[in-house]
């Protein structure tokens, strides 16, 4: 007996896109846990979503451009695809309403009004503040001019597909130390990709610059590279 054909779901009438922040003890979470949290946390808020076909449909959620676990940020993103027509704004609310604290969404779109393409065409950097963890910023000055100094910094990571050497110098649009002691740290998407402890792993390398392994990482912002005015464009910006 031929297996029965599972039932064809109708696509999403509306995508909606939000952007929301992972802080304080939520910066220790996978993105496997986020994701799970978001999922459970549509059905909570009542969110009308679209699923997809097969015979194990789920919810129509997108991610792009996750954090590592144990960053902080200001900028996570994700698209909701809808069966029905719903106030972005009143869905960004919902959502934050039964979302852990820590996460919390920050604004909600209609895809439909922002720039066209994917969110993981919108997002090809990232713009990160570093605790240096109360290195001398003279020193930590020192170590950033002779790492920029510098056409190739090869460092190697474990991956999924073992250990991997890459150059993580390419990647660095902007490297400064600020007023604050902080480390500002403009990075483009590129693969493999290049993650803010890379480059302090190249800090290392170069200069012997010590970072402790609890210094914060907070990602401020991500979205379309501008490398001319080492700026960032917002991917929700409407047309």
């Amino acid at each position: 007996m031929a297996r029965q054909q599972p039932e064809q779901q109708a696509p999403p009438v509306q995508r909606i896109r939000i952007r929301y922040a992972k802080r304080g003890r939520l910066r220790f979470t996978s993105h496997r846990d986020v994701s799970r949290a978001i999922e459970r946390a549509v059905v909570r808020a009542g969110i009308p979503m679209a699923y997809s076909s097969g015979f194990h449909p789920h919810p129509r959620i997108s991610y792009a451009g996750a954090s590592p676990t144990g960053a902080a940020s200001e900028s996570e993103y994700v698209e909701l695809g809808l069966a029905e027509v719903r106030e972005p704004g009143a869905v960004g609310a919902a959502l934050d309403a039964v979302l852990p604290d820590g996460l919390d969404v920050v604004v909600a779109v209609d895809a439909a009004a922002t720039t066209a393409g994917s969110l993981a065409d919108l997002l090809t950097a990232s713009h990160w503040l570093i605790d240096l963890g109360g290195a001398a910023p003279e020193v930590a000055r020192t170590a950033v001019e002779a790492f920029l100094a510098t056409d190739s910094v090869t460092v190697e990571r474990m991956t999924k597909k073992g250990l991997r050497s890459f150059d993580c110098r390419a990647a660095v649009v902007r490297l400064r130390v600020t007023p604050e002691g902080d480390l500002d740290l403009l990075l483009e998407h590129t693969v493999p990709a290049v993650r803010p402890d890379d480059v302090l792993t190249g800090l290392r390398e170069v200069s012997g610059l010590e970072v402790s392994a609890t210094g914060l990482l907070t990602r401020v912002a991500q979205g379309v590279l501008d490398r001319a005015t080492e700026s960032i464009g917002d991917p929700l910006a409407t047309r």
